[in-house]
């Protein structure tokens, strides 16, 4: 079974991050969401979110894909932690899968992990940033990176995330109960 890493941090966009982690559990695929400080937090709109451990627990384990959830606070938050980058540029080293959506592609574009990719983002997040072949497209695939625009695109994001990590079928079976 596929092992995902989902940080979580303090401004996230709540919407984001529930959907990615429970289209993802629906799939079978063994979710860990990990906070970075102690105790809850606090999403954009106020709910609050129980991460399953802290990110320090987890540094040293194996993921077959990290999903960083957007909001422009919570992005802020991952691009300035140390831990995230190494986690990032480490996965991508390794050749796992990477996945951002909304303000969150910023993160991976200042790890340098985007230059000369194909992304896509909340508009206006990675339009000062060169060497990125910006798209409008929901959700945009380039290799082993995964990108995608905001809280309207959170569940096209998701299934195509439970395609790349279990195929087609597994997504077709997440799908059609959702009535889409």
């Amino acid at each position: 079974m596929p092992r995902v890493l989902v940080p979580l941090a303090e401004g996230c966009e709540e919407l984001e991050a529930v959907t990615i982690i429970d289209i993802l559990r629906r799939a079978g695929i063994d979710v860990v969401t990990a906070g970075l400080t102690p105790g809850p937090v606090r999403a954009s709109r106020g709910v609050t979110l129980v991460p399953d451990t802290l990110l320090d627990h987890v540094l040293a384990q194996d993921f077959d894909m990290i999903v960083l959830p957007g909001g422009k606070g919570g992005a802020e938050r991952l691009a300035a932690d140390p831990r995230i980058r190494d986690l990032l540029v480490r996965a991508a080293d390794k050749g796992d899968y990477i996945a951002a959506i909304c303000a969150a592609p910023r993160v991976l574009a200042e790890a340098g992990l985007l230059e000369e990719r194909r992304a896509t983002s909340f508009p206006g997040i990675l339009d000062d940033i060169e060497g990125i072949t910006l798209s409008r497209d929901p959700v945009v695939q380039d290799g082993m990176i995964v990108t995608s625009r905001g809280p309207g695109t959170a569940m096209d994001f998701a299934l195509e995330l439970v395609r790349l990590l279990l195929g087609e079928a597994a997504r077709a079976n997440v799908e059609a109960p959702l009535q889409r």
